[in-house]
């Protein structure tokens, strides 16, 4: 679950857990900056999918990246022997590096990290193998194609392309909420002294597999993704990565470095429900156990970053047990998949980069496409328009499949203050 820490030392700089840099690759915005400026502008990346053939499906948007060039910061390793969701994974290290303004050097010379989370690994590049084998049979499959498949790449190909032999390189494949249990465990090994930084999010391309299943279910919108909103028809598939710099304060402060937020704790379980229903009572008691062990209490959260995808079972389901822990006082709560659409093993990433940004530049991001709330879920979703706001507390929900729920508290980082 997680590792406990004394109050008593709970102030102390070596167990404080930062955000110094991210590398951010979505469909409105790659890079920080960029993707701050389209959370702010309430960007939609909606558009026709180009990436795989939709022909026979009566709609087919989704939330693509066009045009990103991952390449640009692959210095090392060729392209050509990543799959699409690890050019994203390891373009995304990269970037959160050189955000962060930590020497590579620096870097290789001390024990870290790489945990990223997934839903479906490479895909996209199984998508064109089996479609080659249905077409022409298993002898022109293309073997530099077989060779991306695997899962582990995402994290592993990172530290190559870095060159950092002293980490632990994980992937995890706990589906939509994936980014942030791979946050936490980065928060546990740097607290417990386990590693000096780690780079921690989630990443995923579209592929047909995942569209058809969603389309199959019901749940993919005929046009855009409206959470919340009393006529949300369902989600649409999206793509992307997110990259989080975690390290200890200390070592922070020790090379000068901006921090963004920090990261007061987080919470998960499992409460094997059903394979796609979400358990209300489940939700609610990974935002308490989150609360606790951020030792935060809900009355000081100012916004929560809902799972939010757009579904009637979730929105619904969400917003009760977000009720159940926080009353009638309940904090503004959005969703970016109104923007992003659900980018799988990435969104809990994005989103807790969102919230990092959010908490930095002193603003909430709105859920876009909204006309009218669904009375069933009775919160203030800051409809269609960013608004300026202090943030100091802010929460990010994931929840995926199977019941597998991760949550993220953050907090504005004040020297001294904790």
């Amino acid at each position: 679950m997680s590792v406990n820490v004394s109050d008593a030392s709970r102030d102390d700089a070596a167990t404080r857990v930062v955000l110094t840099g991210f590398g951010v690759f979505s469909s409105i915005g790659v890079g920080a900056d960029e993707f701050a400026e389209g959370l702010r502008a309430g960007r939609s990346g909606a558009k026709p999918i180009t990436l795989f053939d939709t022909e026979g499906f009566a709609h087919a948007n989704g939330c693509e990246i066009t045009g990103a060039e991952p390449e640009r910061w692959i210095h090392h390793l060729p392209t050509e022997t990543l799959g699409r969701a690890t050019q994203f994974s390891v373009a995304a290290a990269r970037m959160a590096v050189e955000a962060a303004g930590v020497d590579l050097d620096d870097l290789r010379a001390r024990r870290g990290m790489i945990s990223i989370g997934t839903t479906d690994g490479e895909s996209y590049e199984l998508d064109h193998l089996v479609g080659t084998e249905v077409a022409s049979g298993p002898a022109a499959m293309d073997p530099t194609v077989a060779r991306r498949v695997h899962p582990n790449r995402l994290s592993i190909a990172a530290a190559q392309e870095l060159g950092l032999s002293d980490v632990e390189a994980v992937t995890i494949a706990t589906a939509c909420s994936a980014g942030n249990y791979a946050i936490g465990q980065g928060f546990d090994a740097i607290r417990s002294g386990e590693v000096d930084y780690a780079l921690c999010g989630g990443a995923d391309a579209m592929c047909r597999k995942t569209f058809t299943g969603f389309y199959r279910l019901g749940t993919i919108a005929p046009d855009v993704c409206r959470p919340f909103d009393a006529d949300r028809k369902g989600i649409l598939t999206g793509e992307g990565a997110g990259v989080l710099m975690l390290e200890s304060l200390a070592s922070a402060r020790a090379r000068g470095a901006r921090v963004y937020a920090e990261v007061l704790g987080y919470g998960m379980n499992c409460d094997a429900y059903h394979q796609v229903a979400p358990n209300q009572s489940s939700v609610a008691r990974c935002m308490e156990i989150a609360l606790e062990n951020a030792g935060v209490k809900p009355a000081e959260v100012d916004l929560i970053s809902a799972h939010g995808t757009g579904t009637k079972a979730n929105d619904v389901t969400e917003s009760r047990a977000i009720h159940d822990v926080y009353g009638d006082t309940v904090p503004r709560t959005v969703s970016l998949k109104s923007m992003l659409g659900h980018t799988m093993g990435a969104a809990s990433a994005l989103a807790a980069i969102a919230c990092a940004l959010s908490i930095h530049h002193g603003f909430i991001p709105p859920t876009i496409n909204h006309r009218e709330t669904d009375p069933e879920c009775e919160i203030d979703c800051v409809p269609n328009q960013s608004v300026e706001a202090d943030l100091r507390v802010v929460q990010n929900n994931g929840l995926a499949f199977g019941g597998n729920n991760a949550i993220v508290i953050l907090g504005k980082y004040q020297d001294g203050v904790r």
